[in-house]
């Protein structure tokens, strides 16, 4: 097979590069952090994409800040490379596609099956996680090790004989592993890119996948001392009891990678291809933001008329930071709104900061709050248990404040957003919840 075209697309600043080979339905590999372009280079990785492309129509890219991809200032978060992975989908034309998902990779293909269930046929997990196994120590010691160690000889070695046991020997392939490797990330691309991988926490993502899920794992009788690898067996179990109607799959091997050998592949065509019942889409996850102004009925006593012309101004504002930051207004209530439709929690943490700071600058305060979760879609309105528990979280606010629960907070990691921690608050009907102030930037 020949290496396909390379082609590039924007993902907002970043440039994405991406490849489309074979024909067949629609299948997107997202590796851990090794570039999908460069990969290439090794017959090993032809072979694993040749064996896909047998039954799909297989659209490989790499993430931004690896490979051939842009390498911008900003930290890789999940919620960017899910925008990088519509991004491609788009520039592919394709409508709808099976996603298939490696290690960190697997985080950013589930985030996209509970955001986007409507372009997501199918979803295969292999080696996932919803939060990277280890203690914070061990989680700043890969960290550290990453910055110092990324593409060094030793470590291409040490590597090898974790993940590709079979090539232990193999000069060739310790050369070629190792250029590919180095054209994947530079040391602090690997160190920023591990730090987003410790810090994201998905596990309050996975009930909100309504799309046919396919967890595997590889069962290696002497797995390598890897944090990656540890409990993996116990890890994809707990995955697929979070997951509605997942079926989860060990298979026994010697390599805990999936390029080498036909079982995964197989695996992945024999769930892609196969007929199965498709859910109804009316389950999305979905970040809330409500926005209640501070006194305002004290306020509108003290105006009078003039308080009208205000609410105008307060309504025209808010619209237009919605517009901006591509929300969608729900409802308003009163002089409160209710907003949705954003493409991450992110963008709608940045969105709740400029609402805050546009209400300021016309005199007036509002509260701020934000959740993410999975929400029922009755008549393309929004409702739900996440709906009410952003509701309560802007009644906790502070005059001025953005405030955010811990699932919020846990996925934008890496996003440089600031926070403060506010503690356990009882949310009136819906239980005890982490809080966190947004701080900056």
């Amino acid at each position: 097979m020949d290496t396909p075209d390379t082609r590039y697309t924007r993902s907002g600043e970043a440039h994405i590069a991406y490849q489309v080979v074979g024909q067949g339905p629609d299948l997107v590999f997202a590796p851990f952090l090794i570039s999908m372009i460069f990969a290439w280079l090794h017959p090993l990785f032809v072979d694993f994409f040749e064996r896909l492309a047998s039954f799909s129509r297989l659209i490989l890219f790499d993430k931004r800040g690896t490979g051939a991809s842009d390498r911008p200032r900003s930290f890789p978060t999940l919620e960017a490379q899910m925008d990088d992975l519509r991004a491609v989908l788009d520039a592919a034309d394709s409508e709808q596609a099976a996603l298939f998902g490696a290690g960190h990779g697997a985080a950013v293909c589930a985030l996209f099956a509970a955001t986007f269930p409507e372009r997501t046929s199918r979803l295969v997990l292999w080696n996932a996680w919803s939060r990277f196994p280890g203690s914070p120590e061990e989680h700043a010691a890969e960290i550290r090790r990453a910055a110092s160690e990324w593409g060094r000889t030793d470590a291409i070695e040490r590597a090898i004989a974790e993940q590709y046991p079979s090539r232990v020997g193999d000069e060739s392939f310790r050369h070629m592993f190792a250029t590919i490797a180095r054209a994947s990330a530079s040391p602090g691309a690997a160190a920023d890119f591990t730090r987003t991988v410790m810090e994201t926490d998905i596990s309050e993502v996975l009930p909100a996948i309504r799309v046919p899920t396919l967890v595997l794992y590889p069962q290696i009788e002497r797995a390598p001392d890897l944090l990656a690898l540890q409990n993996a067996a116990e890890r994809a179990h707990e995955l697929g009891e979070a997951i509605p109607d997942a079926q989860v799959l060990g298979l026994p091997r010697e390599e805990p990678n999936p390029f080498v050998g036909n079982q995964p592949t197989e695996e992945v065509r024999r769930f892609v291809t196969e007929r199965q019942d498709e859910p109804a889409a009316d389950r999305v996850l979905a970040t809330v933001l409500f926005t209640d102004l501070v006194e305002s009925t004290a306020r509108a006593a003290e105006m009078g008329p003039r308080w009208n012309e205000l609410i105008r101004q307060h309504n025209s504002a808010i619209r237009r930071e919605l517009a901006r930051f591509r929300g969608q207004e729900i409802d308003t209530a009163g002089d409160g709104f209710f907003a949705s439709g954003f493409d991450g929690p992110a963008r709608a943490i940045r969105c709740g900061c400029a609402i805050r700071d546009a209400i300021a600058a016309l005199g007036l305060s509002v509260r701020v709050g934000l959740h993410t979760g999975e929400c029922d879609v009755v008549d393309g309105k929004l409702s739900g248990l996440a709906v009410n528990i952003g509701a309560r979280v802007a009644a906790h606010a502070n005059e001025r404040e953005v405030l955010v629960t811990g699932t919020v907070k846990d996925l934008v990691a890496g996003s440089e957003i600031e926070f403060e921690a506010r503690g356990l608050r009882e949310l009136k009907g819906v239980g005890e919840w982490p809080l966190f102030a947004v701080t900056g930037p």
